[in-house]
């Protein structure tokens, strides 16, 4: 099949196959299927209705009394992770590897519901996917064609904002845990799913980590608000994985488990000993999470 008929969305997964690390969402359209099962499942909540039937704190509660942590700051952030990890990465991942950024939609964005009391692998059910004028896709029916890498920014941070706005909403309100501590999760985690990719396939980590930047902005332009961004850390001059980075905000697990300390990358911790610990992965890869 030629680059022109393939769906845009399928060859953005394809570019992940390489991947060590690639927490793809399931793909339920009529041109792209990329499903597994999910045993188990009681319940499918699409985003808004999810958030419009008042379900989010009840979820919340379930999870976090079943699985824990106690603490509601790490319980909120891990919420999100449980939702919107694999979104964030098709878009960040998408947006670095193919130069193509797929259109989140709240009515498209679906959670399966264990009887684990726990959500599963979420589902999109939209094959949207903005692209450039020069991309081969772009005649391509799921193709939105967007006049360049700014407007492309824009478009995918405002469908990221519309679509994660009603559960963020939903949770702050629940728990009354800071909006800025929410987004700022989500910041965090779209700028690490760009150079996660970088780093394993040995690409230019400051590069990957500046077209972060762009999309965060953009991102923050569309409405995410935030106390700081996540910053760069070279801690082992001429490795190809040399590079890793300190979030702009904590995600309190160290509230969850106090044994456990701060997080490699937790803006909390000493660099000294951040550096020390990243270079004992590189001598040792057995230790790295």
């Amino acid at each position: 099949m030629s680059e022109e008929q393939q769906a845009p969305l399928q060859a953005l997964l394809d570019s992940c196959a390489s991947l060590k690390f690639a927490p793809l969402p399931d793909i339920r359209t009529a041109t792209v299927q990329r499903t597994r099962k999910h045993p188990g499942t009681e319940h499918w909540y699409r985003t808004d209705l999810m958030v419009a039937e008042g379900a989010v704190g009840p979820l919340f509660t379930q999870l976090t009394a079943h699985h824990g942590p106690a603490h509601k700051l790490p319980a909120a952030t891990h919420f999100l992770r449980a939702l919107l990890r694999e979104p964030i990465f098709l878009v960040s991942a998408g947006v670095y590897l193919t130069r193509r950024a797929p259109l989140l939609d709240e009515r498209h964005l679906w959670f399966p519901w264990l009887s684990t009391a726990a959500f599963g692998t979420p589902a999109i059910t939209s094959a949207r996917v903005a692209v450039l004028p020069d991309d081969p896709a772009a005649g391509h029916p799921d193709s939105v064609v967007v006049p360049d890498e700014a407007a492309l920014d824009a478009l995918a941070a405002r469908h990221m904002v519309r679509a994660f706005s009603p559960i963020i909403e939903a949770l702050h309100a629940h728990t009354r845990v800071g909006l800025r501590t929410l987004w700022g999760w989500v910041l965090d985690t779209l700028h690490f799913y760009m150079l996660n990719p970088a780093r394993f396939l040995g690409r230019d980590a400051e590069a990957a980590w500046e077209r972060a930047g762009r999309l965060g902005a953009a991102l923050v332009e569309a409405g995410a608000v935030t106390r700081a961004r996540p910053r760069l850390f070279p801690f082992y001059e001429n490795h190809p994985r040399g590079t890793w980075a300190v979030r702009g905000t904590c995600c309190f697990d160290y509230k969850g488990d106090p044994e456990h300390g701060y997080c490699t990358t937790c803006p909390l911790k000493c660099d000294s000993d951040r550096r020390a610990e990243l270079r004992e992965w590189i001598r040792n890869p057995a230790l790295a999470p």
